[in-house]
């Protein structure tokens, strides 16, 4: 109402003739309607906010003719201040509300319509404040515009409103975060209203809201259910109530808890149990498991105090370990059950389940009932026992082990003992060394106080070979004695190779001579084994305690056995090493004059190696000129030869022969021929025979001498990088006439793009022919060859495959040897020669070369050459 006063009042002024300017006057001049301005201030005191007039003329200029002094509590400045300047005001709207306010004004002056904003301004103290404006524009004769309006500060408002958002958000967001099903439902069992967001619901909320639980629960759980909400309602407390249902995911466990939320209506917040129940479940089976495992396991578990170590619980497997029953021992302390062997143990325990809660595989010796001390592996937890701190400790026996770890240990040192001699034996031949050093690490090893190795001599009596002992005790070094009687009795308790066992001196029957040589040496217990030498008593290996009496173990004996063997094969091969000095003067002169006779015979080979290379270098050479001599003239009568008949003859002119050399033999001399000029009439197929014959003996002599060169020089390559299809194109125009001729066809399957390899163009071309070559040469016409080539690790494979007759696969194997052929095919000669170099030349690329079977027919030759990289070099 009193903003419609407000807006209403300078109206009201204005048409009873005062104008807004007349109004400012009269706050200056007194006479000009007096009664007017104490009204106007009267009114503007009491509203609740700021009035104000605005003049806004057709220039845009603004005029402010009025602002009630509320001006000063809400914006903190003078009303006078503001009708000076009118954007003082504007300055101190908040940035980010200064566009909403003009685009308000600029409405509100095209429209004439009631101007309402609100917005924040930030005054000259650094407030801020919301503030609600609301203006009715009224558009001037003259044209100008003139506002009248109020302002209030409705700061406290927005923050109310602020908080009261912010809390129902805050309610909303705890709500909504609830996973739990929540229904409205009324006394009588009706769903009045339910939220579902979040839970795992199957219905929809139109299939819910309106029924009754009758409707949508089994009978026995809508039965359980009104009974909880009937017991809410008159109780007026918390009910809550669990029930079973069926769901697409199976049968689920749910608990509903209801209170009452209005007059006969309870909120029930429905949650999904199943996992809780299922985990009580598997708790409570756990729990059975560890029941059974406390009492069943193999290992001892006890559970005891932390602090004082007093029994709580013990298994029967603790009852047979420490022979303790469970009535003696819970209740008690594992120190008044004396079960320590050192209190430390107990101490450094309980300080590492303090630091870090559990210990691991220590490794513990107890004291049992009957004293006997056992070692086990101690594992142990902290665990917590209505509130008191408890040790969970498990006790695993592991005293055998531990006997048979020192027996394998012992035995380990043994076997080194044994090896370590046995290696001393035969790395030297001083037997002295060899028997002062055993009886030194085999008194180490038992802890005897003194071990030494007597001989017995039917010349030389008994005496000490050599010794080592405790200086506490005589020595029996250089001791000797040559009475016979007593000599004997020493014999006879090492006859028959029988080990000679005492463990106390005194619990045996002695001769006063035997107890007499004992108590001299102060010797308590014995332990003798025989060393025997081609079953005769050489001597014996003896140990002796003196501190006291002494159990000797089997494996000590064992040793001492095995030790005496050693010995025997160290005195056997001293025996020898003096019998073998003896023979290797002998020896040496007779190697010496073997090493002449060897040296003559190598002379003798080498020369005849060097007849060899001679006589095959020139006979090959002589050869190779006569079979070329041949060529020439077999050649020249074939091209100017005169065909005559159908046989194709040709009628050779032959020269007169030269002389005869005189060193020829007579019967050497070629036949007069009466008529020297007469025409001879030859088969033109004769000739050829003979041309392709020496072409042959040509190819092989060729053959045998770049072998022989090979074999002495090796081959001399030059490689380079090569483009591999450029390589092949120089092949295809050698083997083009030779395919012809023979009415062969090859398939190139190789690509153009394979990189290049490192090759000597013209021996690999040479190689390419010699391959192909075989297969035309031991077959049909009418071969077809397929070649590919594929790049694997580095090289390049290449295959030619043709489809003729096979080979076995010895013959395969032998192909590229050189070994001698069959004399009767000179063929077969030649290409063999051709077969072997072409193995040289791949081999001499680095690469590999061979031949194979195909599954059907034919074979196929492959090589390998490496591919070209940067750090390639020629190679010789």
């Amino acid at each position: 109402m009193a903003m419609i006063t407000l807006n209403i009042m300078p109206i009201a002024y204005i048409s009873k003739g005062l104008r807004v300017d007349e109004i400012v006057k009269s706050r200056h001049k007194p006479d000009f309607l007096p009664e007017k301005i104490p009204l106007l201030e009267t009114v503007a005191a009491n509203l609740p906010g700021m009035i104000f007039q605005i003049l806004q003329r057709q220039d845009g200029s603004i005029f402010v003719p009025y602002i009630s002094s509320s001006c000063k509590y809400l914006y903190e400045l003078e009303p006078e201040a503001v009708q000076a300047d009118f954007q003082v005001l504007c300055k101190l709207i908040h940035p980010q509300d200064i566009k909403a306010f003009t685009e308000s004004i600029a409405v509100c002056r095209n429209t004439l319509t009631p101007w309402h904003w609100e917005g924040r301004i930030v005054t000259p103290s650094g407030k801020l404040k919301w503030i609600q404006g609301t203006s009715q524009p009224e558009l001037q004769a003259a044209g100008d515009c003139l506002w009248h309006g109020l302002i209030m500060d409705i700061t406290d408002r927005k923050q109310a409103q602020e908080k009261l958002q912010e809390s129902e958000a805050r309610y909303k967001a705890i709500l909504d975060a609830i996973p739990d099903l929540m229904f409205r439902i009324s006394r009588d069992g009706e769903y009045l209203d339910l939220k579902s967001e979040g839970a795992n619901i199957t219905l929809s909320r139109e299939e819910i809201v309106g029924k009754n639980l009758q409707e949508l629960l089994p009978s026995d759980v809508a039965a359980i259910s009104q009974v909880a909400i009937a017991k809410t309602l008159d109780s007026g407390t918390l009910q809550s109530c669990e029930y079973q249902l069926t769901t697409p995911l199976g049968i689920r466990d749910y608990e509903a808890r209801l209170v009452v939320s209005g007059a006969d209506e309870v909120l029930a917040i429905v949650r999904d149990i199943t996992d809780r129940k299922q985990g009580e479940i598997a708790l409570q089976n756990l729990a059975q498991k560890f029941a059974k495992a406390f009492s069943c396991s193999p290992d001892s578990i006890t559970i005891s105090t932390l602090q004082e170590g007093r029994f709580i619980e013990v298994n029967d497997s603790f009852v047979n370990l420490s022979g303790y029953g469970r009535d003696e021992a819970i209740g008690k302390t594992s120190f008044e059950l004396n079960l320590w062997v050192n209190d430390r143990d107990r101490l450094n325990l309980v300080q590492e389940l303090q630091s870090t809660g559990v210990a691991r595989n220590l490794e513990i010796d107890f004291r049992q009932k009957s004293g006997e001390i056992i070692t086990t592996l101690l594992s142990a937890e902290v665990i917590d026992l209505n509130g008191i701190p408890a040790i969970l400790a498990v006790h695993h026996d592991i005293t055998e082990r531990k006997q048979v770890e020192a027996q394998l240990r012992f035995c380990a040192q043994r076997d080194r003992l044994l090896a370590e001699t046995l290696v001393r034996i035969r790395s030297s031949l001083n037997l002295e060394e060899i028997l002062q050093t055993t009886v030194t690490e085999v008194r180490h090893f038992l802890q005897a106080d003194r071990v030494f190795i007597g001989l017995n001599n039917a010349n030389l009596g008994v005496k000490t070979l050599a010794e080592s002992g405790d200086p506490k005790y005589p020595s029996v070094s250089g001791w000797s004695t040559n009475d016979e009687a007593y000599l004997q009795e020493l014999r006879n308790l090492l006859k028959d190779n029988v080990v000679g066992v005492v463990d106390d001196i005194t619990q045996v029957t002695l001769s006063p001579k035997v107890k007499a040589h004992f108590q001299k040496f102060q010797t308590r217990a014995t332990l003798a084994v025989p060393i025997m030498l081609n079953n005769e008593l050489f001597g014996a290996l003896i140990a002796n305690q003196c501190s006291g009496a002494r159990h000797w173990q089997p494996i000590e004996i064992d040793l001492l056995q095995q030790m005496s063997e050693q010995l025997a094969i160290a005195i056997q091969q001293s025996q020898i090493c003096q019998k073998l000095a003896e023979l290797n003067t002998n020896l040496e002169h007779q190697v010496q004059e073997r090493t002449a006779q060897l040296q003559q015979k190598m002379q003798e080979v080498e020369k005849l190696h060097r007849v060899k290379d001679v006589v095959l270098h020139t006979v090959a050479h002589d050869l190779r000129t006569s079979v070329m001599g041949n060529l020439m003239v077999l050649k020249n009568l074939l091209n100017q030869g005169q065909v005559q008949g159908s046989k194709g003859a040709i009628t050779a002119s032959l020269s007169p022969l030269p002389p005869i050399p005189s060193a020829l033999p007579l019967s050497h001399a070629p036949c007069p021929i009466p008529n020297a000029q007469s025409p001879i009439p030859i088969s033109r197929s004769i000739i050829e025979r003979m041309i392709q014959g020496n072409d042959r003996q040509l190819t092989m002599i060729n053959s045998l001498l770049e072998i022989n060169s090979c074999e002495k020089q090796g081959i001399e390559i030059k490689i380079e990088p090569v483009q591999f299809s450029t390589l092949l194109g120089g092949t295809f125009a050698q083997l083009e006439p030779m395919l012809t001729q023979n009415q062969a066809t090859l398939k190139n399957l190789v690509a153009a793009d394979l990189p290049l390899v490192m090759a000597d163009e013209t021996r690999l071309q040479k190689v390419l022919v010699n391959l192909i070559a075989h297969s035309l040469q031991n077959n049909p016409p009418g071969l077809n060859f397929t070649l590919s080539a594929t790049v694997e690790g580095g090289m390049i494979r290449t295959q030619i495959q043709d489809d003729g007759v096979g080979m076995s696969k010895v013959e395969c194997d032998r192909l590229f040897d050189l070994h001698v052929r069959d004399p009767q095919d000179c063929c077969s000669t030649s290409i063999g020669l051709k077969m072997y170099l072409c193995r040289k030349v791949i081999k001499a690329h680095g690469g590999e070369i061979g031949v194979m079977n195909n599954r059907k027919r034919g074979l196929t030759f492959w090589f390998t050459l490496p591919l070209f990289t940067s750090s390639a070099t020629n190679r010789p």
